[in-house]
């Protein structure tokens, strides 16, 4: 029997380590008493998790990855989902996106979507994607087939790099979707039914219980002392869309007279183009890459660090950050943040009053954003102190917590 109030949150890869905000969602839902069943279409690749992970009780299913692998399995599923009275109009919808997309890719999701509908958790009667490409694909195949209600979380690649017309096509048959910028908000409300009420705007924020106020003291630096040089750290994969080559570019136009370091934390497979870089500008004796870091350890390197610099693009297919995560950590730790000023990030800082931003891929901008910040830790300090002001003011996951559990709550008393 299929009970509304049991959630199936459908995820791309769980757990992962560059996607704590969905993690801290996703416990935030169960405390505030939602029942919820992970799926995945990825099984894990990072070695280490957050201990946000170790608290949701959610149990996890995986569904396959691609279906060559375990083919008697999606066979079986498509030929027991066939039966079933919304196999029709999914295979219908499947064969319209098939029209204007003939790729594995769109084969994959109609065959994890039977998986996941042969295999349905029971009890399960709502299903929550998150992301708006391949899983939101998946959930819609799915709630077509089972004809029950399916809603979405749209981020950043996923609204960016996806097409017009299925974007349009996922917002129509959505019972409503929330995203976490007002860019992809205002986006997606132009490609929306002409009742764009059922979009919405809700910013992640932070679990500010595990990111507390920084009582420390930070040392008045301004990279004059060989010996005490100013530390400055970024966190985050190691893409394209991340902008580090640019980053690096920044470092090797500063001042000979300067003395700083950089410490990056994450993975991602520029490191090793990264690296070469940082070897070429003649930098790669001040920089340090840590590789993978949890949450505890990055919790303590923004206390040690002196200036967080980030220089995201939009890369040549739309991919980009919404409001990278990393930039409200860092900002709740009094740490002041360079940054481009792309997507979301100017609706958590406006420039010189609690943050500094310079246009994306503008290293020699970007190079006097960061000597203005090494030379004057006042400026520093006010800055780390109003942007950490707007974090605990306006970024609070509980808001966002809240948000969710009343649109799904709208929509049960809506079904009764």
């Amino acid at each position: 029997m299929l009970h509304a109030r049991k959630i199936i949150v459908l995820l791309k890869g769980y757990p992962r380590l560059s996607e704590t905000f969905i993690a801290q969602e996703l416990l935030g839902l169960e405390k505030a008493g939602l029942e919820l069943v992970l799926v995945a279409l990825r099984r894990p690749t990072d070695k280490k998790r957050h201990a946000v992970h170790d608290e949701i009780q959610a149990p996890v299913h995986y569904l396959p990855e691609y279906l060559h692998q375990e083919p008697i399995r999606v066979l079986r599923a498509v030929w027991a989902s066939r039966k079933l009275p919304g196999f029709r109009a999914a295979f219908a919808q499947f064969r319209a996106d098939l029209r204007r997309d003939f790729t594995r890719n769109r084969f994959r999701r109609f065959g994890q979507a039977a998986v996941l509908v042969n295999e349905w958790p029971e009890g399960g009667g709502w299903l929550h994607a998150h992301f708006i490409h391949t899983p939101a694909s998946v959930a819609a195949y799915a709630s077509r087939i089972l004809n029950i209600p399916w809603t979405v979380s749209a981020h950043a690649k996923d609204i960016w790099t996806s097409k017009d017309w299925e974007l349009s096509s996922k917002l129509a048959s959505a019972s409503w979707a929330v995203t976490c910028t007002r860019t992809g908000y205002e986006h997606l409300q132009t490609l929306g039914p002409d009742d764009v009420s059922h979009i919405h705007l809700s910013y992640h924020g932070l679990d500010l219980n595990r990111f507390p106020h920084f009582d420390g003291v930070r040392p008045a630096r301004d990279g004059s002392r060989s010996d005490d040089p100013v530390t400055l750290i970024s966190v985050g994969r190691a893409v394209e869309k991340k902008g580090y080559d640019v980053l690096l570019k920044a470092f090797s136009l500063l001042p000979s007279d300067l003395h700083w370091r950089f410490v990056h934390a994450g993975d991602g497979g520029e490191r090793p183009k990264l690296k070469k870089l940082a070897h070429e500008l003649g930098i790669d004796d001040r920089i340090t890459w840590l590789g993978a870091v949890d949450q505890k350890d990055v919790l303590q390197a923004y206390r040690t660090a002196d200036i967080f610099a980030l220089a995201c693009r939009i890369t040549s297919d739309g991919d980009r950050d919404g409001l990278p995560n990393v930039l409200v950590e860092a900002a709740s730790q009094r740490l002041a943040c360079v940054a481009s000023d792309i997507s979301g990030i100017p609706e958590l800082f406006k420039d010189d009053e609690n943050g500094l931003l310079v246009p994306s891929e503008d290293p020699q901008a970007l190079a006097n954003a960061l000597e203005r910040a090494i030379r004057d830790p006042d400026l520093r300090s006010r800055l780390g102190q109003a942007a950490e002001h707007q974090v605990r003011r306006s970024f609070d996951y509980h808001s966002s917590v809240g948000q969710l559990k009343t649109l799904f709550e709208n929509e049960w008393q809506a079904m009764k």
